[in-house]
């Protein structure tokens, strides 16, 4: 995603001086010859120069009378321009990368977001931000990441042919990075991409990417190949299993496809890494969120506007070196849980350490949240839980429910007074996306 606060004006400005005043060849002086022989010296040159321009061409020159010949020559070549055609992306045959262009690009969105926020002043300010995305079918269901859409309030979306449509945001899910956006294309039907399996790649495969780098440079390719399967990566605290691609990624690409060699989408741009966690810079490092692990989700978000098999617990964890009443030093503390809730029925209660879930050794509350999270668990599944209570050691077994059955969550109080009867907790549900929203946000492309 490209913030406009971020962008800058790239010009670019060519020019062409003549070194007039630089070294000019001298041509020696002769002595004046006698006219009668004069005339036959002429005679002689003009004719060999039109002998030798019928042997060698115009590709000769004089230069200067008397001074040495030069010979200047334009080489084109005479190969007929390969014309490329539309084909039809069926998964039995390899494409050309431009074929894969081709088949692809109309399928293919810029998409920009507009948010108004307020500043440390309390002044109303509007914000723009651009990202990509890809139409999945023919009524104007479009995909894109999370984090292109979150926090807007007017999204428009722009197709090659630079239709422009307003665009209402479905629903998205911030876990997975992966939101669901519906235009209304009237009675002219959109073109969607064919989606692939990403567990079919390999690592060398090659792959492309269509999108909107930096907001601007619209619908342009860049290819690479896969460097890594299930790269597990950390986004904020959320961990993701990506495939990890040489592919060119920018501020602006987030949210659009990655095509495999069969013009099939296998995954959706989502991160760059340009330095690691000691500050060292690195290039060519771009992530993917692999199709098979969000196809079932993003079907349920266009049913139900969210994702719904989501596994539900019912804690609120925390470190358990924090509570030394425990007696335990390592593993998620069970600060509170939900009445009715899937943790309250298995049995457990707040102030329980968990140890082990199913097969997973936890050890801090970011473990438990990672382990509910990861795609081990959905809705309806059942996993042994190992916990401590009182110094003695139990297990017991958890069915998780699903996000449907989660308490809705109070609104945050806003710390930022109300001006001419308007409410900013809206925009500012906390400090920290205060100053998210005011200074930006640059995790991800």
């Amino acid at each position: 995603m490209y913030n406009d606060n971020e962008r800058s004006s790239y010009e670019y400005h060519y020019s062409y001086r003549p070194e007039s005043g630089g070294f000019q060849p001298q041509i020696p002086m002769e002595p004046q010859p006698k006219r009668g022989r004069g005339k036959k010296i002429v005679a002689g040159v003009l004719c060999a120069a039109l002998l030798m321009g019928g042997s060698f061409g115009a590709g000769w020159f004089l230069k200067g009378w008397g001074g040495p010949r030069q010979e200047t020559q334009v080489m084109q070549s005479e190969r007929q321009t390969a014309k490329v055609e539309t084909v039809s992306v069926t998964g039995s045959k390899k494409l050309t990368f431009p074929e894969v262009y081709a088949a692809n690009v109309n399928s293919c969105v810029s998409i920009n977001v507009s948010s108004t926020g307020y500043n440390i002043f309390y002044q109303p300010v509007k914000t723009a931000s651009s990202g990509s995305g890809f139409i999945i079918t023919a009524d104007g269901y479009i995909v894109t990441n999370y984090h292109v859409v979150s926090g807007g309030t007017d999204v428009e979306v722009t197709l090659n042919n630079g239709t422009t449509y307003t665009a209402q945001v479905v629903g998205g899910d911030a876990d997975y990075d992966i939101a669901v956006l519906k235009v209304d294309p009237g009675d002219t039907p959109l073109q969607p991409v064919v989606l692939g399996s990403s567990s079919d790649l390999q690592v060398g495969e090659d792959i492309l990417t269509i999108g909107n780098p930096l907001g601007e440079l619209t619908f342009s390719m860049s290819e690479g190949i896969v460097s890594c399967m299930d790269r597990e990566i950390n986004l904020d605290g959320t961990p993701f299993n990506m495939i990890q691609i040489t592919s060119a990624i920018n501020p602006g690409n987030s949210g659009g496809p990655l095509f495999n060699s069969y013009g099939e989408v296998v995954g959706i741009v989502t991160a760059k890494t340009s330095a690691s966690n000691n500050g060292t810079t690195a290039e060519g490092l771009g992530f993917a969120i692999p199709i098979d692990d969000v196809l079932n989700m993003i079907k349920d978000i266009m049913e139900n506007g969210q994702v719904t098999t989501h596994a539900y617990m019912g804690v609120t964890p925390d470190n358990a070196s924090q509570y030394p009443q425990a007696g335990v030093r390592s593993g998620a503390y069970l600060v509170e849980v939900v009445e009715n809730g899937p943790a309250a029925q298995a049995g457990l209660q707040a102030g329980d350490v968990i140890t082990m879930l199913g097969t997973s050794t936890i050890t801090s509350s970011s473990d438990l949240r990672s382990a509910v999270g990861s795609k081990s668990y959905l809705a309806g599944d059942t996993a042994t839980v190992t916990y401590v209570r009182a110094g003695q050691v139990y297990t017991t077994e958890l069915t998780f429910g699903s996000t449907l059955d989660k308490p809705a969550e109070a609104e945050p109080q806003s710390n930022i007074p109300q001006q001419d009867g308007g409410n900013y907790e809206d925009y500012y549900g906390d400090m920290e996306d205060f100053f998210n929203q005011f200074f930006g946000r640059g995790y991800a492309a």
